[in-house]
């Protein structure tokens, strides 16, 4: 038995996670960090500033009953790109590196959006996509990211990932938080805007913008500001604006699998949470999705990395 740490300091959640490659069980803990009311998002000093407070913390409730680890794993950067960097990512690679010097245990270091598709594999009880080298598309849908991605397990034991599409301009992510804070709800503002929208029985006929595999959602904001200044249903303008994101994401998703052949589909990123989103997405494709604990930031797919590349993940 081997346990594998994996730490993940996003833009807006503090989050780590042990994998126990026996048993194949996961204990995740993460925290949010605060925005206040009214913001659409936090500064990046300020993020370092509270993922530092915060990841001691956790760390030390995670080793509560004092588990002696094998292997340590970080998320170093948001995308499996080159120059891809924040600098939030800094404070979990720092804890890992001390960490790995201070036990003398190996130190992997992944991205957030693979450590994102591998929660997903995990949770959907795929992790063999992680090895076999099948092809799969992964769509990773979050507050930073709306990207279309081709995914391929390589001869080192990672993820080979391409982005063959997405977003062109705003991020579904950031959609859902501007259009919940235009309604009064408090940053982020993913779940309270499912429950918004679940209150609406209405239906829409939507057009979204859609080139190829790739979509345009910056109207997205100024058609659920007209439906307010109309006086429109608060609850029917939250519902309007997650059928708009699913119809997109169903449809850059067909065009891809068009293009690239039929293959599997993965939905990873905490706007991949949503009922009605999910609704839209899952009769139409082989699809996949993690579960809300794993949709949303974690660690577990960053401490997965590091059993992957031991050979102890399955």
């Amino acid at each position: 038995m081997s346990l594998f740490l994996g730490i993940d300091t996003s833009n807006y959640t503090t989050s780590c996670a042990l994998f126990d490659s026996e048993t194949r069980k996961v204990k995740s803990l993460k925290k949010l960090l605060p925005v206040k009311s009214g913001e659409k998002g936090i500064r990046q000093s300020d993020a370092v500033f509270h993922h530092t407070k915060q990841l001691p913390q956790l760390i030390e409730e995670l080793f509560c009953e004092s588990p002696k680890i094998d292997y340590v794993s970080c998320s170093c950067a948001p995308r499996s790109v080159k120059d891809s960097y924040m600098p939030c990512f800094l404070v979990g690679e720092s804890a890992a590196k001390m960490l790995s010097a201070a036990c003398d245990i190996p130190c992997y270091t992944t991205s957030h959006q693979c450590g994102h598709i591998l929660a997903a594999l995990y949770s959907c009880d795929r992790l063999d996509l992680a090895i076999s080298g099948e092809r799969f598309i992964a769509l990773h849908v979050s507050g930073g990211t709306t990207d279309l991605l081709l995914c391929k397990a390589n001869e080192d034991k990672e993820l080979d990932i391409s982005q063959i599409g997405g977003s062109l301009d705003l991020k579904a992510g950031q959609a859902v938080d501007r259009t919940g804070v235009m309604l009064g709800l408090d940053f982020p503002c993913g779940q309270e805007l499912e429950k918004l929208a679940l209150k609406s029985s209405r239906s829409f006929k939507l057009r979204p913008v859609i080139k190829g595999t790739s979509c345009c959602l910056s109207g997205l904001e100024n058609l659920c500001r007209d439906m307010l200044d109309k006086g429109e249903d608060r609850c029917d303008i939250a519902r309007f604006c997650l059928e708009y994101i699913g119809i997109s994401v169903r449809d850059i998703t067909r065009n891809a699998l068009d293009q690239y052949g039929q293959m599997l589909v993965v939905f990873a990123g905490g706007v991949m949470s949503d009922s009605l989103i999910k609704d839209i997405l899952a009769d139409s494709f082989d699809s996949y999705f993690a579960s809300p604990e794993f949709s949303c930031d974690n660690a577990a797919g960053v401490a997965i990395f590091g059993a992957l590349k031991e050979g102890k993940a399955l």
